[in-house]
């Protein structure tokens, strides 16, 4: 597999390789037609900033695809390419074998592509049933049929497993788990195909992290193709069948899961080389430096961060 590159940090310099970019596993999806989402040696250029480059990978229904990267690996600008609101400076973007180039996020939903961000997009003292179908209000005449959407709104969380006191409440009242699996209830009720996350559990504690995985299991049980974003290989490795891992703007690795385990994930994440050659620093510098030192190259030593799992070759895919 591809190693994460020693190009200069930050995004303004391409990652300097001259390795191809890995080779993605074919699909498994389950109506043996093209991916729903498919990105081809795919980058985005900012003038000469270089945030995306070359990335390819695949979400096919009733799969989850988990992108993985620390802070300025790129999953934001991955993110936006995705949901329409950039367009790639180079490579393919396809809808179920279509090539595409979305003008707006609203295009992208149009084709069944819907993104749960970080800050949820809603009004915290409106009620749960009126952010539910903010900016797609039913309506009766001219107005707004409240009870009809009240109904739908219930109906839908409980086939998503939520069952909520009161649609009635603010949604504000609600835990950040709750708010998040509303979002998510919202986006399949108005035909999601494709599901992408942005870091829904970053900011959660671990019984909610727990609640959101579970939703996140449910909507790839109804078939839709989820894209979950996180930094967290803890929560990504138990949920995901794909695993995208991304180092400045690059990616380093693509693997099904019977290709990588918890612990090389880990790895990966960590950043091997870099935690090593910071041990050894610290170590050198002596005293209780010294000592935290040890104890990082220790923890690389545990996480087996020098093993590298197989990857799928071309000659394999073949």
């Amino acid at each position: 597999m591809s190693t994460p590159q020693d190009s200069p940090a930050g995004k303004h310099a391409a990652p300097e390789t001259t390795q191809t970019s890995p080779v993605v596993p074919p699909a498994r999806n389950g109506s043996g037609g093209p991916p729903l989402v498919r990105l081809v040696n795919a980058g985005k250029r900012y003038g000469a900033v270089i945030a995306l480059h070359d990335i390819t990978m695949e979400v096919s229904a009733g799969e989850v695809t988990c992108v993985l990267g620390d802070n300025g690996a790129g999953k934001s600008t991955l993110i936006k390419i995705i949901a329409g609101l950039h367009q790639p400076s180079s490579g393919t973007y396809e809808v179920e074998g279509t090539p595409v180039a979305f003008d707006s996020p609203r295009q992208a939903l149009e084709h069944g592509i819907a993104t749960v961000y970080q800050d949820l997009a809603v009004v915290p003292l409106m009620p749960v049933w009126r952010n539910f179908f903010l900016g797609n209000e039913v309506r009766k005449g001219p107005r707004m049929d409240i009870p009809a959407m009240k109904k739908m709104c219930k109906d839908e969380l409980l086939a998503m497993g939520i069952d909520l006191r009161d649609v009635d409440q603010p949604i504000g009242t609600l835990s950040g788990g709750e708010r998040q699996c509303v979002a998510i209830s919202r986006a399949v009720h108005f035909g999601a195909k494709v599901l992408i996350l942005d870091e829904p559990t970053a900011a959660l504690g671990v019984k909610q992290s727990g609640v959101v995985l579970k939703y996140i299991i449910q909507a790839r049980e109804r078939g839709l193709g989820v894209v979950f974003i996180t930094h967290n290989p803890h929560h990504a490795y138990p949920v995901g069948d794909r695993f995208l891992l991304l180092n400045r703007g690059a990616s380093i690795g693509n693997y099904e899961k019977n290709q990588v385990t918890r612990d090389e994930l880990t790895g990966l994440m960590a950043g091997g080389s870099e935690l090593e050659q910071l041990s050894h620093e610290l170590e050198s510098a002596g005293g209780a430096v010294a000592d935290l030192g040890r104890s990082m190259e220790a923890d690389v030593e545990e996480l087996g961060i020098s093993h590298q799992p197989t990857t799928t070759t071309e000659s394999d895919a073949r």
